[in-house]
């Protein structure tokens, strides 16, 4: 081992001692990103640029967040919203009182700059905003109006939650899509970069934020934990206040140390963990070996040694708890995620790879069935399932090869389609509208080699998209849910992606020194502070403890 991976930066040492250290009073600790070191990145605009959290929910801000925990909409930067009667035009209404971090006013000509960026630079449109509207027009400095190319009603929530920028500052940005953005200007919280290093980070509070007498926070600070066990340790040994950590056995390790202060909550609703297999390399473009790959699986085992029991198996609607309304539960009945080794043998055997005298199955041009399956160096829950994962892909005569990437390179791999298998998180929101859209629409596929926001499996289907486009413009909840049982049953039908388990969202807090945390039975917003943009409801709910 060389000499430079068996020092820990001292940053580590320090959070690994037996007490926490002396801190600035205010300073909210938190471990969100595994990184090794930090890059300087507050770009909150570009899903490929890797910014540093929370970018997109602490530093910046949308006009509304949906609150999945309470089910609602809460107003942000924009109070109201309203239809036209055709459904063709969306109006927000913008708050009073806003400004920049900069002093500067907030206003409605910012909101149409913002996606006007988007606009100009499709690299920024990740939801792909400018696919369903035509035109977004100033009404006054708090109005602003969407005209609508079709009836969208799933649009609000893209518009909703777009994150907006300051156009006297981006106006002047060559190129938004490169632009790192080390000095941000902008409307949340916290924007004020006070400390910068690679191993720690800073984040200070906005002078001229919109809710009076928040942030109660006076600070953020974050240690650049490489690993999760690393993470683990400083949250355990009380340096860490807030978490979105997989933390083994965490009421023993963690909860149980300080049960009067040490909290966690793992709903089921943190999106579903998939394994995805390229579909653009045969034969995993053949329905009979993507549903052979599902059955090879012993969920029930994985979800034990690989998450502790945190979660459960995932059905054939692949669905989590925060659409437990939504399920159809006969499609849920499906068997190709049910465990079934002999069924999986039997339909590799019907597509051709027949196994070779060395237990290996083989491809038409003879080599070997072989896959690389990779995941993310140092989260401990994912590479434990990638190893269970390989296991049973290996009974079926696969050989898999693990392979473990910093998470820069592997999420670059995971959207440019530059992988076999890999696991990997799903899209959310209000409905299971965007989880499906993600998974099944013809709209969503990029060729392999270019950045997509979801869908790196790169599988599209026009049944399913005929039934998602109707749902866009469903005005009854008895139409929407008859239309999403049957987007349910076509991804059953097709398993473009292997559903593992639903992924708790997973929150730890400790509030030895902050109260205001989000709990089950304060269920505000999720505790994960990963939860964009419900993390912005938190650190504006916070307070110092007194001591």
């Amino acid at each position: 081992m060389k000499f430079a991976r068996v020092l820990l930066p001292l940053v580590l040492l320090l959070a690994c001692s037996s007490e926490p250290r002396p801190r600035p009073p205010g300073v909210l600790f938190v471990s969100v990103e595994q990184q090794s070191a930090w890059v300087r990145n507050f770009n909150p605009l570009f899903a490929g640029a890797g910014a540093r959290w929370p970018t997109r929910a602490g530093v910046y801000e949308c006009m509304q967040i949906f609150s999945s925990a309470q089910g609602r909409w809460v107003p942000w930067l924009a109070t109201q919203h309203a239809w036209t009667e055709d459904q063709k035009t969306l109006r927000f209404t913008l708050r009073e009182n806003v400004r920049w971090s900069d002093g500067k006013p907030f206003t409605a000509e910012d909101v149409a700059f913002t996606f006007g960026l988007l606009k100009k630079h499709p690299a920024l449109d990740a939801g792909g905003v400018w696919r369903f509207i035509t035109d977004v027009k100033v009404e006054g400095p708090r109005a602003v109006a969407f005209t609508f190319s079709r009836v969208y009603l799933p649009g609000f929530a893209d518009l909703a939650h777009q994150i907006i920028v300051p156009r006297h500052v981006w106006e002047h940005v060559a190129d938004p899509v490169t632009f790192t953005n080390p000095e941000p200007v902008a409307t949340g919280p916290f924007t004020q970069v006070t400390l910068f290093r690679n191993q720690v980070y800073e984040l200070g509070r906005n002078p001229h934020y919109w809710m009076p007498g928040k942030p109660a926070v006076s600070a953020l600070r974050f240690l650049a934990f490489p690993t999760n066990d690393q993470a683990n340790m400083a949250l355990v040994e009380g340096e860490v206040d807030w978490a979105g950590n997989f933390v083994p056995a965490v009421d023993r390790t963690f909860v149980s140390r300080d049960p009067a202060h040490h909290h966690r909550w793992f709903p089921l609703y943190g999106s579903t963990v998939f394994l995805y297999p390229n579909t653009t390399r045969p034969p995993m473009d053949d329905v009979r070996v993507r549903k052979a790959l599902s059955m090879a699986l012993d969920r029930a085992r994985l979800v034990e040694v690989a998450m502790y029991g945190y979660t459960r198996p995932a059905d054939a609607t692949a669905l989590n708890d925060a659409y437990t309304a939504w399920k159809d539960p006969e499609v849920a009945k499906d068997s190709w995620t049910h465990h079934d080794l002999a069924r999986a043998n039997q339909l590799l055997d019907e597509v051709g790879l027949v196994r070779g005298a060395d237990g290996l199955r083989r491809l038409p041009d003879g080599k070997p069935f072989a896959v690389d399956l990779e995941v993310v160096s140092g989260w401990s829950d994912w590479v434990r399932a990638g190893q269970v994962v390989s296991r049973d892909l290996r009974k079926l005569g696969i050989a898999v090869q693990l392979k473990t990437y910093e998470f820069g390179t592997w999420f670059t791999r995971l959207q440019k389609g530059e992988f076999q298998l890999a696991i990997s998180w799903s899209l959310d929101g209000p409905t299971p509208y965007n989880f499906y859209k993600w998974l099944l629409s013809p709209r969503t596929v990029r060729p392999v080699g270019e950045v997509a926001a979801a869908n790196w499996h790169r599988l599209g289907d026009a049944e399913a998209d005929e039934l998602l486009i109707r749902f866009e413009r469903a005005g009854t909840p008895e139409e929407q849910r008859a239309l999403m049982s049957a987007v349910q049953r076509r991804f059953s039908a097709l398993a473009p992606a292997i559903p593992l388990f639903p992924n708790p969202s997973w929150g730890e807090s400790n509030s030895l020194r902050f109260t205001g945390f989000p709990t089950e039975q304060n269920p505000y917003a999720r505790l994960a502070p990963h939860a964009e943009p419900d993390s912005l409801l938190v650190l504006t709910e916070l307070t110092p403890r007194e001591r």
